[in-house]
């Protein structure tokens, strides 16, 4: 992976693997790539009582709403592998909950915890930068989940690595052009609109404006034939599309 994005763009990366790869090995691996990283912290088996007593000492603490506090800070740990000895950043932020979302009084507080390994140092990427550039990763998340189930990719067709590399090739590109007409069809008057939106998903530009090609309507006692693809595609001035009378 981390070749082929290089191939594309000289700027420096950034890796948001989540929680599956909280492995040592893998934070050494970005370490010798020279990749920066915003990995989820795997929590196991921790002692929540001695973090909360950690996070009053070094943390930042926030009230949200009544009964809740979270607090913000980093910690850094050394590790070996190999035999060589190697530094690493974890964003923490630990959350006492006293009252819940319903305004119901605890009889013991709740204490939660969450982390994020990060490469990227304290000047210029405090905690909570850190936090705020992980939850981009749910968004990309979601377009993951779009490639999968809204073209059918959940499982791949062939045993041969070729063949399936050639079908993901083609589905990106079939991606690609689907969603330039999703975002044309934001921006133009074209597509119905139910609702306000910043984009639109695969499904919805497929049933809006892939299954309704054409439209039968009748007035001034004709029939007229609207063909909303070849209306859409007057803002595609790149590609060519040629319609039969």
């Amino acid at each position: 992976m981390l070749p082929n994005a290089r191939w594309l763009t000289a700027l420096p990366l950034l890796v948001w693997p989540d929680g599956g790869h909280d492995a040592l090995e893998t934070r050494v691996f970005l370490v010798r790539e020279q990749a920066d990283y915003i990995l989820k912290w795997n929590p196991l088996r921790q002692d929540l009582d001695a973090w909360l007593v950690v996070a009053e000492e070094k943390g930042t603490w926030s009230t949200p709403r009544e009964g809740k506090r979270i607090a913000t800070f980093s910690v850094y740990e050394e590790q070996i592998h190999q035999g060589r000895s190697y530094r690493f950043r974890r964003v923490m932020q630990v959350t006492e909950g006293a009252i819940d979302k319903h305004g119901q009084v605890l009889l013991l507080p709740t204490i939660d915890i969450e982390g994020w390994w990060t490469s990227l140092g304290e000047v210029g990427f405090d905690d909570e930068t850190i936090i705020t550039l992980y939850c981009d990763h749910a968004t990309s998340e979601q377009f993951h989940s779009e490639f999968k189930t809204d073209l059918d990719l959940e499982r791949l067709p062939s045993g041969k690595f070729a063949t399936n590399d050639l079908i993901m090739t083609l589905s990106a590109y079939s991606y690609n052009i689907l969603r330039w007409i999703g975002l044309i069809g934001l921006m133009e008057d074209i597509s119905p609109v139910w609702h306000p939106a910043k984009r639109r998903r695969l499904k919805t530009v497929v049933q809006e404006l892939m299954y309704l090609a054409v439209r039968l309507v009748t007035t001034g006692r004709r029939l007229k034939l609207i063909r909303l693809l070849y209306d859409l595609c007057l803002y595609m001035p790149q590609l060519e599309l040629r319609l039969s009378s």
